[in-house]
This record gives structure tokens, sequence and C-alpha cells, in this order.
């Protein structure tokens, strides 16, 4: 199977035209692979007591942070569905719709990093040798956030990233209200920006597959509540959380 497809431009020459979608079952293939097989592991493991929810609650996401994560997904969505579904076969007038969802990304996520430069603790995201051990040792519990939500998040920033930067590029080679199409990019230099496109919306699709798992499998149905409702209860973090390494405010 091949991972980009190419084209001859206007002097005969052989360019990147961009990723081949054929890799899209794949990764979805892939994806669900990976699903199954932890869903079967983790079946086979023992677990104590499910932690209560009721009783004192600490704060966990701020409302602001909520709305981030919920504006960031609804956008995201929204691009995956106007950029595949054109691709097989489902026809509708995407184009539109799909740069008005990429600048609603482009500017949440623009806030985001400059609200956590500013305003968050940086050091809180960061994987350390106390990650590293926690992934190592099951019995390690982690701070507010576990090695593999870190993980999670610094793939997802990285194709993120990535999909925004390539997109930015070829919105400039449409027609919007603020300006006429350039024509300025090679061929070659625009199948390059396609590829890069092409490639990081996949690694997206399978990264989000996961993570949609992971949101409803139930003993993280916790995390998912939290992102809706801000808050974990005490007996919670206790079960989940090293309270030397995170220690959160408690809510009214």
């Amino acid at each position: 199977m091949d991972i980009a497809t190419y084209k001859n431009d206007v002097w005969g020459q052989e360019v990147l035209r961009g990723v081949s979608w054929d890799l899209l079952w794949l990764v979805i293939v892939a994806a669900f692979i990976a699903i199954a097989g932890h869903a079967i592991y983790a079946a086979t493991q023992k677990r104590g007591d499910k932690p209560s929810s009721e009783g004192a609650r600490v704060s966990r996401h701020d409302a602001l942070d909520r709305a981030y994560h919920w504006v960031m997904a609804g956008s995201v969505f929204v691009l995956l569905i106007t950029g595949i579904f054109p691709i097989i076969g489902l026809e509708f007038a995407w184009l539109e719709i799909h740069w008005i969802a990429g600048i609603v990304l482009t500017v949440v996520v623009v806030f985001h990093i400059l609200r956590s430069i500013f305003t968050q603790d940086l050091s809180s995201m960061k994987i350390g040798p106390a990650d590293v051990k926690e992934a190592l040792d099951g019995t390690t519990k982690p701070g507010k956030y576990s090695a593999a939500q870190k993980g999670m998040h610094a793939v997802v920033t990285v194709l993120t990233l990535l999909v925004i930067g390539s997109g930015l590029l070829m919105f400039l080679a449409i027609d919007s209200p603020w300006w006429e199409r350039t024509n300025s990019m090679s061929e070659a230099l625009l199948g390059l920006v396609f590829f890069v496109h092409g490639i990081s919306t996949l690694g997206l699709v399978g990264v989000i597959c996961l993570h949609i798992y992971f949101a409803l499998r139930p003993e993280k149905l916790f995390y998912t509540r939290s992102m809706i409702k801000g808050w974990i209860s005490k007996d919670e973090l206790a079960a989940n959380h090293d309270p030397q390494r995170w220690t959160p405010d408690e809510t009214s």
C-alpha cells in the first residue's frame, strides 16, 4: 500500500500529489485492533471497588478549559467530516464549512497556547522520570495527568499544529472573502503541503478513535464527567492520583 500519490506537473515532471487515502482504512482497522486488544486485556485485570462520586469534590478543569476542549473537539469533528467524507464519495458543499471550522480551530488553539504559557502550569504536562516510572509500575499513581494522558496530549498537539500549519497554507490557495487565490506555491510544494495535511489528519483519526474509547471506559468516565462538570470526588482523587504530586482545590 502506497503512502503517497504522485502526478506530473505542467513540465511533465513527477511531483507529490498528497497522501494516499487508502491509508484511512488501515488507520481505522489498526485503531480498532488496538481498542479490542486493550478491552480484552482490561477484562482480565482484577479491579478494586469503584471509588464513589459522592461526598466532597475537588476541581479538575476550569470552565474556560472545558469550553476550549469542546469547541476544539467540535471543530475537529467538522473538519474531519468535511475533509474526509467527500474523499470517500459522500459529496456535498463542504469547502466553506471546512475552512470556517479550520479558522475556529486555529483561533482556539492559539488562545490555548497563549493561556497555557502565561496563566497555567506547563510543567503539569511535561513528561519526566516520574511518568516513566508510573508507566512501568502499575502501583505508582500520577499527578493531575497520567503518563498516558500526557502522551496523548503531546501527540495531539503535534498533529494539530501540523494540520493547522498546512491548512493555512492551503487556505491561501483558494478564494476567500479576504483575498483571491494565489498560485505562488509550486505544484511540488503544494503537493508536500497536501501530504502533510493528509498524513496528520490520518494520525488524528487514529488518536481520536483511541481517545473516545478511553473516555467511555467505565473506570475512566469520571474524567469525562470532569470535562463536563469540572470536578471529581475526593474518593476518586485518592483512588487515582498521588496527593503529593497533585493537590487540587476543593469545590463548593
